[in-house]
């Protein structure tokens, strides 16, 4: 597989992954709510937090897609 279109697709693949935290929290509006809350903590701030730590989770794992198709 020394093709180097055939390498690029699934670092394409992966670097595109890292629109999905960014297009979640770009609309306010669709998680701009008080409810439901979460241990008193309002929807609009949770929602926000999970996607801090959803955002880690994708970028170690585009991480470790390109670092793998580098070798």
């Amino acid at each position: 597989m020394n093709d180097p279109a055939a390498r690029r697709n699934p670092r394409r693949f992966a670097l595109w992954l890292l629109a999905i935290p960014f297009i979640a929290t770009l609309f306010p509006q669709f998680y701009a709510h008080a409810e439901p809350s979460v241990a008193g903590i309002p929807f609009f701030y949770w929602y926000q937090f999970v996607w801090i730590v959803l955002s880690s989770v994708v970028t170690g794992a585009v991480y470790l897609i390109v670092r793998e198709d580098d070798r």
